[in-house]
């Protein structure tokens, strides 16, 4: 299969840009030039922001059995085009063909999730007045701006996508230009499973014209946005000025606590296993590892030989566990983040540098003796590097933990359920893993607090977001 074409879909129809702007879409396992995506003009968002209008007009009055339905429809359509995406994912992202087919079949539940969830966004009477019929109602809030990286190319447009629609909203959505063909395709299926032109427009650009453009935008209703703390600050500031409500879900530095009674062996392997998926870039990824002294000579051995089993390579190749970084920028950052490490007094275990091939393929690292003023333990690396540092006191490692801005993830492990607890009310994280190093989940809310962000995807809380609730007071009168 060859890379399709990038295409932006505006009112229904794929066109590429006004201006015939473009952008190189690299294969960062190979380097090499793939395809050009489009870049929208302030034209093609104006149109854009148009056709969400109506195509809210359209959608909000399409009964909600049959908003589940159409929605339901494109969920099937993803899962039975799962392996034509999982390759153009690989294609663009680089991550493994089997990840990126996992990727593609859980956004297809997440969407199923949602949209049966939109059958249960309940109002309620309220007993009042013998006159008065008082009565609480949710609606859809409107045309949705939303934006989405490059690290999960399903995973994070779909987020957006099924709540937005779900909900009963339009959504102008740009997904990252280093990423546009999962977008693409997953924008096909919907369009193909029936849902209204213009309830689902999906545009690339310059990030922050683009941003400027559509937050700024009077019919923007909602801005929802997953990508870096510094970003999410600038496009919440914007949303704010014009008094309209954001969902951010921001960066991380997920710490992991594990504890004197927890296994080590069975603590290392999981960790590191999550450490790695999709080459650490994972704003949720595990990614500074506290362990208790007792065992850290024992855990850090286990997790080395975890990194050191790890196959990189393309992730078209079989048996490929980890693919390349997503482009040169991570390469660099990480190579700087391991110099910067080594001249305070770390030590590389295993790794430490980029591999000596075509692609940006970086090998899985882990630090020793790294001080606390070391650049990787304060900075979300977004990378494989795995810094392992020692404590002896519960207290302190929470306090540690939790002394950066990034309250995203957190993830202990222990054998006893007094210590749990402990690390459930003293970890400051808006999701947490206890014994395992889960990942987000459709049933189940996933957001930050501190400089993570706030308001939830997931569960029924991350439906709440696209509504607005609006009290009726009726008098009754002959």
């Amino acid at each position: 299969m060859t890379y399709p074409a990038p295409r932006m879909l505006i009112g229904g129809v794929w066109c590429a840009g006004e201006t015939g702007r473009t952008q190189a879409v690299v294969n960062p396992a190979t380097e090499e030039v793939i395809g050009q995506v489009p870049l929208a003009a302030p034209g093609d968002l104006d149109r854009a922001v148009e056709a969400a209008v109506a195509g809210f007009a359209a959608w909000r009055a399409t009964p909600v059995a049959a908003r589940t339905a159409i929605l339901r429809a494109a969920a099937d359509l993803v899962t039975a085009r799962a392996d034509r995406i999982a390759r153009v994912m690989t294609l663009e992202q680089g991550k493994p063909l089997a990840e990126a087919r996992g990727e593609a079949l859980r956004v297809a539940d997440a969407l199923r999730w949602d949209a049966d969830d939109a059958r249960r966004a309940y109002g309620r009477i309220i007993p009042s007045a013998g006159d008065t019929l008082l009565s609480v109602r949710h609606e859809p809030i409107g045309p949705v701006a939303a934006f989405t990286p490059w690290n999960f190319p399903a995973g994070s447009p779909m987020r957006k996508i099924a709540a937005a629609l779900s909900a009963g909203c339009s959504i102008v959505i740009k997904a990252s230009e280093e990423t546009p063909g999962t977008a693409v395709e997953l924008a096909r299926c919907f369009q193909d499973a029936g849902v209204p032109d213009g309830a689902l427009n999906l545009v690339f650009g310059e990030p922050a014209e683009v941003s400027a453009h559509l937050i700024a935008s009077p019919a923007t209703r909602l801005v929802a946005f997953t990508g870096s703390i510094p970003v999410g600050r600038l496009l919440a500031a914007a949303a704010g000025a014009a008094m309209k409500p954001s969902l951010m879900e921001l960066g991380g530095h997920a710490p992991v606590i594990v504890c004197a009674d927890a296994d080590p062996v069975k603590a290392a392997r999981r960790a590191a296993f999550a450490k790695f998926v999709n080459a650490g870039q994972v704003c949720t990824s595990p990614s500074r590892f506290l362990v208790h002294e007792s065992l850290v000579a024992e855990f850090t051995a286990e997790f080395v030989r975890a990194a050191e089993a790890v196959v990189v390579g393309d992730g078209l190749e079989e048996g490929v566990t980890m693919g390349p970084l997503a482009n040169e920028r991570r390469l660099k950052a990480m190579e700087e983040f391991v110099s910067d490490a080594v001249s305070r007094g770390a030590a590389v275990l295993t790794g430490g540098h980029r591999l000596d091939r075509a692609g940006y393929f970086f090998a899985p690292t882990v630090l020793a003796g790294v001080p606390a003023d070391a650049r990787i333990l304060l900075e979300e690396p977004f990378g494989p590097i795995a810094p392992i540092i020692p404590f002896d006191d519960l207290d302190e490692a929470l306090a540690i933990a939790n002394s950066l801005p990034y309250g995203l993830a957190a993830y202990g492990f222990t054998r006893s359920a007094a210590t749990a607890e402990r690390l459930v009310t003293g970890f400051e994280a808006g999701i947490l893993s206890i014994n395992h190093c889960g990942g987000s989940v459709h049933e189940a809310p996933s957001g930050g607090v501190k400089s993570s962000g706030y308001g939830k995807e997931g569960g029924p809380e991350g439906l709440e977001g696209y509504l607005i609730t609006k009290r009726v007071s009726h008098l009754l009168e002959d």
